[in-house]
């Protein structure tokens, strides 16, 4: 490979600009590309195969009205009063133009969903009026019945009496003939008796006929009622009138909502709205494409460039580097997009690319660049220094690129889609960032000639000279060694209570629609309210079309009890009525701890009459999915990083605890960064610094995109480090000797290259993008700690202090493994440069 590469360095050189044309060429067909083939990046991130995703798919064929992505217009008067009559008609002509946007099924008007839950108010009061003034008519013409009863008992008993004396008076001998006339009179009276008791039987049993229909109006009426106090708190419009809710529902679903949909409904929305209304929109409406690059970035690029002219000393050699990752980013990042017509491209993959490939662009010109310039000063030939330089650096950046590239195209056995697309757009960016290097580079190295160096050393041809380098102390290499340590762990306690999600619209910047949505909706309805779930009951046995409002009172109370609810609403059946779709309203907002038990909890719950189960979906609970399932991959791929590590330093540097040590550090590194994180954007700490007004989960896929890269990223600083220890111990140095050589040969280019990454990835820890913000941010840190404190310190304290034990391979294992010249150090000897002279003093 070194060969190859010296070669290849050696042909740029001669034919520079057929080079830099090539990739011109490449730039414009990758804009051509672009242009002609570039499709819609979505502003979500989706998994199949979730339980959300699952039941969002079931719904659209059983109960596809509750299927449909929604979004949020917040409406609120500017004044903070009341909306009068000409904003609420104002709100609804905004409503309704937004229900003619092609691809929204239905916007509800805030206003009438008042009104109609109004009506629905005073007609159960007016049904339960007038049950109880049936009631009391009941009640009273019982009583009259009653007390007709016993004026028929007393007549009765009288008529009794009188029948008595009469049959008394014939037995003492009153004549027949006397008598008659007073039984005929009796039998009269008790015709009358018989007849006005068949009378009131005759009422008695109207009035059960009435009080049994009374009644069985009286469950339906406690149904509604029981449905409309556990949805009182589901508001469209708030206590004091000043805000209100308009839910748009699209036709399909919330992660297939494209963003021209979601923007057209913001402009008509926009376009309608009436004076003296403030219109914001929630984050699924609003989380649009962001745009690649702003102030903050520039910021870090801007530093870098501070670094490579300090550094460097020349602003040709300064401008150099980051031409090159310019180039590279622009060919990665418009091939990438060329396929977002073909492929389902977040909006983020982009970007990831746009921030890896500048920092590795930059550091990988400049490996190749800083070893050019050292066999300058020592008087080779230009030409034959950028060959030599190509095929020795540039074989480890090849090297290195390969480690990174590995890594994150191993992102892809994750079995999560968006995850190993953002791993492969990123290992695309890293192998441009390669090529150019090896090609481009060398080219560039070529047109510049000597005025890589600064003026001074251009008529130089003598070497640098350094005094003798001594070795660290024993007492200094074990302090470092346990300060360093020390210091990783007290970093990396926070993430023992790390929790994973996704961005909510509180993290969006203040300024922001989003933002002003979020806050606007929890204040003047509560936290729920930002993230509503769609509960879906299961009724085998299906639900008669009279015994419905009551079953779902019944499961409705079922919800209510659970802690943390605070509002249930049913929204819609299935033909037959075995599933029933409810909107329940959490305590908590979306990304709260206690909503994330609240879906697990109702997913757990089964209700014995009727028999039903649960199901839950909505953004929260999609949410909650895709983090669980990215949580789920992350120890699979740490494994595989760490294993990958291993075998990769064991081959490179031919040793066991090298790269058991170099794989600790990096492990280290890692788990402070994730502390690191946890404590600033969960936690808040430090939040006014970093922009972090609203601590909440750290995002969810940052823990494993940062396992990629960070561990192709501290391959590259082991390996410029600690191949230059192993190379001056092969040349007869003592192991002490050679860990002090080998770090002063490495410690500026790797020191150099560091900065240049932390400044880049820091520009993106101020980025508009609340995505972004955590990623940069961990990144910068991650390969602060790992560059400055494992590989600079950790390391060579170690190998300090094992001394020769460090490069012990059991000799069956030294026969077995291929023969990695990563440096190229068979070239370095086939071409021989002036070897620096050793123990004469500092110039």
């Amino acid at each position: 490979m070194a060969g190859l590469l010296y070669r290849l360095g050696r042909s740029s050189a001669r034919h520079p600009w057929r080079v830099v044309a090539a990739w011109l060429v490449a730039l414009l067909v990758a804009g051509a590309a672009y242009l002609g083939f570039g499709g819609t990046l979505v502003s979500t991130v989706s998994i199949p195969g979730t339980a959300t995703d699952r039941l969002t798919q079931r719904l659209q064929e059983e109960l596809p009205g509750t299927s449909g992505g929604t979004g949020t217009v917040v409406f609120s008067t500017a004044d903070g009063e009341a909306f009068d009559d000409d904003q609420r008609t104002g709100v609804a002509d905004a409503v309704a133009a937004a229900t003619e946007v092609e691809g929204v099924e239905t916007a509800v008007d805030p206003f009438a969903t008042e009104a109609q839950r109004e009506e629905q108010a005073q007609q159960l009061a007016a049904g339960a009026e007038q049950l109880e003034q049936g009631r009391a008519e009941l009640e009273a013409g019982q009583e009259r019945i009653d007390a007709g009863r016993a004026e028929l008992e007393a007549g009765q008993a009288q008529l009794d009496a009188a029948r008595a004396q009469l049959d008394a008076s014939a037995a003492q001998g009153v004549p027949e003939l006397a008598l008659v006339a007073g039984r005929a009179q009796l039998d009269a009276q008790q015709a009358q008796l018989d007849a006005g008791l068949a009378q009131l039987e005759a009422g008695q049993a109207e009035l059960d006929a009435g009080r049994e229909e009374l009644e069985a109006q009286a469950p339906q009426l406690e149904s509604g009622q029981a449905l409309l106090d556990m949805a009182a708190e589901v508001r469209q419009v708030s206590e004091d009138g000043s805000a209100a809710l308009a839910t748009v529902v699209f036709e399909d679903p919330q992660f297939d909502v494209t963003p021209e949909t979601k923007d057209a409904v913001i402009a008509a929305v926009e376009d309608a709205a009436p004076e003296g209304v403030e219109v914001a929109f929630s984050n699924e409406m609003a989380s649009g494409v962001p745009a690649l690059g702003g102030a903050s970035e520039a910021v870090g690029v801007a530093v870098a460039v501070v670094v490579l002219l300090v550094m460097l000393g020349s602003v040709v050699a300064a401008g150099l580097p980051l031409l090159n990752a310019l180039l590279g980013v622009g060919v990665a990042a418009l091939g990438t997009l060329a396929f977002s017509s073909v492929v389902e491209m977040s909006s983020v993959t982009p970007v990831l690319g746009l921030m890896l490939g500048l920092a590795v662009g930059i550091d990988y010109s400049l490996f190749l660049l800083n070893r050019h310039r050292q066999q300058l000063r020592r008087g080779m030939p230009v030409a034959e220094s950028i060959g030599l330089a190509t095929g020795t650096s540039g074989n480890a950046v090849v090297f290195a690129g390969s480690t990174v590239l590995i890594a994150l195209l191993a992102l892809n056995v994750t079995g999560i889609p968006f995850l190993g697309l953002m791993g492969t757009a990123a290992a695309a960016s890293v192998a441009v960032a390669v090529l150019l290097a090896v090609t481009l580079t060398p080219a560039l190295l070529s047109l510049a000639g000597p005025r890589v160096l600064p003026r001074r050393l251009r008529a130089a041809t003598a070497p640098e000279q350094h005094p003798v380098v001594r070795p660290m102390s024993t007492p200094r290499a074990v302090l470092s060694l346990l300060l360093g340590v020390a210091v990783l762990l007290v970093a990396a306690l926070p993430a023992a209570s790390m929790r994973l999600g996704l961005p909510d619209g509180s993290q969006e910047a203040t300024d922001t629609t989003q933002y002003s949505a979020y806050m606007t909706t929890a204040e003047e309805f509560g936290e729920g309210a930002n993230g509503p779930l769609l509960v879906v009951a299961d009724v085998p046995a299906g639900v008669a079309e009279d015994e419905l409002p009551g079953v779902q009172a019944d499961l409705g109370a079922a919800l209510m009890a659970e802690d943390d609810v605070r509002a249930v609403a049913p929204i819609g059946t299935n033909e037959d009525r075995t599933v029933l779709a409810f909107q329940v309203l959490p305590e908590g907002g979306p990304n709260d701890a206690s909503t994330e038990e609240l879906v697990h909890t109702v997913r757990d719950m089964t209700v014995d009459e009727p028999e039903a189960t649960f199901s839950v979906a909505g953004v929260a609970s999609a949410n909650i999915d895709i983090s669980e399932k990215l949580s789920d991959a992350l120890p699979g791929y740490l494994a595989l990083v760490v294993g990958l590590s291993l075998l990769i330093l064991v081959m490179v540097f031919r040793s066991i605890l090298v790269p058991v040590v170099a794989t600790l550090g990096f492990v280290l590194s890692l788990l402070a960064t994730f502390g690191a994180v946890t404590a600033v954007f969960q936690w808040g700490w430090l939040g006014d610094l970093f922009g972090v007004h609203d601590p909440g989960p750290v995002l969810s896929f940052l823990p494993t995109i940062v396992i990629g890269i960070l561990f192709g990223l501290a391959m590259d600083y082991q390996l410029f480090l600690t191949s230059g220890v192993r190379e001056a111990y092969a040349h007869g140095a003592t192991a002490r000797q050679a860990v002090a050589e080998g770090v002063r040969a490495g410690r500026a280019v790797v020191t150099a290259a560091a900065i240049i990454m932390v400044s880049v990835f820091a520009g993106f820890v101020f980025s508009h993008i609340a995505v972004i913000r955590p990623m940069g941010f961990a990144l910068a840190f991650g390969v602060l700690v790992d560059a400055f404190v494992v590989r600079m310190t950790l390391v060579p304290a170690f190998l300090h202090l094992v001394g020769e034990k460090a490069w012990w391979l059991p000799r069956w294992l030294d026969r077995v493994l291929p023969d990695v010249d990563v440096e190229g150090a068979k070239l370095e000897r086939d071409h021989p440069v002036a070897s620096e002279p050793v123990g004469t003093p500092a110039a």
